[in-house]
């Protein structure tokens, strides 16, 4: 039995791309870049642009479905956003591949507009994971307010014109009350975050719930060996004490005091006691419910994409 899924190296992927003309120059890949993630100009014309090809297949069908569902229903509506899901472990490079797509997408015939959401900002705010014990499991899938970031997916792919989500800062490590994101019809979504693919929960009267990815026309699952993305976790944790952790707001300013040493133990630390249990119980074993897994190799480059047959 082959699997569900047709596996493609890096260089059979970038031959299947046609002679678009799509790039970005450096200044916008250095902005869209996370800390230590390589991301170069080979990379987008290798992987990113047959993955945006094969996302403007998807588009065009679900888009002609559309068109034939609502004659056949005679109904008169408008098309509904198409909602891409992006998931993966904390450090892997989802919020590259999620402002990436976002920029090239973008750029594509007609100029759609993407809007792009994280999932931290239905974080619960950290008053209520203290109350509920849970602020030493930020990120694991009972930290976040499920039925808000599903009502809000639900709400985009209804086709409401002002859909309003709430703020997670991240210098704060917590909500900011006073602000709110309002996504307005966009022709694209993607939505970013830890546990978007997580299945759907039996409710507590046995009935059967909805999930977030059931309301997804793509998803992208970014993928690595733990001991690699632990290393880039603890290189990215290194950086920020040097950077934003300095902030006087910041709440990981006392990170600074610690040594060298002491710093590398803490790093380590947080992964082995959260990250990591979470990646290996609840994100991982979401990653066969992924439309395509993109496969990193420990020099944090992609060097295999898995497509979901059809």
């Amino acid at each position: 039995m082959s699997g569900p899924y047709v596996t493609l190296q890096r260089q059979a992927w970038a031959e299947l791309s046609d002679a678009t003309d799509i790039d970005l120059d450096e200044a916008t890949l250095t902005r869209l870049r996370g800390i230590g993630d390589p991301t170069s100009a080979q990379d987008i014309v290798e992987v990113y642009r047959p993955l945006c090809q094969l996302l403007h297949l998807y588009m065009l069908n679900t888009g002609r479905l559309h068109a034939q569902n609502s004659d056949f229903l005679r109904l008169d509506v408008r098309r509904t956003p198409f909602v891409i899901g992006v998931a993966g472990s904390v450090a892997v490079g989802k919020s590259t591949v999620s402002r990436v797509l976002q920029e090239l997408l973008r750029r594509a015939p007609g100029h759609p507009k993407v809007d792009l959401m994280t999932t931290d900002g239905f974080l619960y705010p950290n008053a209520e994971l203290e109350r509920r014990g849970l602020l030493g499991r930020k990120g694991f899938p009972e930290s976040y307010n499920r039925r808000a970031l599903l009502g809000f997916v639900m709400a985009v792919k209804s086709g409401e014109a002002h859909v309003s989500a709430p703020v997670y800062s991240h210098l704060v490590y917590d909500i900011v009350e006073t602000q709110q994101i309002l996504v307005e019809r966009p022709d694209i979504l993607i939505v970013e975050g830890l546990n978007v693919l997580q299945p759907a929960r039996v409710e507590p009267d046995g009935s059967p719930s909805l999930a977030v990815s059931d309301f997804f026309d793509f998803s992208v699952f970014v993928d690595a060996d733990e001991q690699h993305v632990k290393r880039w976790f603890i290189h990215r944790f290194m950086e920020l004490r040097r950077t934003a952790f300095t902030d006087e707001r910041s709440y990981f300013k006392p990170y600074t005091l610690l040594s060298h040493d002491d710093a590398l133990a803490m790093g380590a630390h947080v992964w082995d006691t959260i990250n990591g249990p979470n990646l290996r119980q609840n994100v991982a074993p979401t990653r066969e419910r992924a439309t395509a897994i993109l496969a990193k190799g420990p020099d944090h480059i992609i060097d295999s994409i898995r497509i979901r047959k059809l």
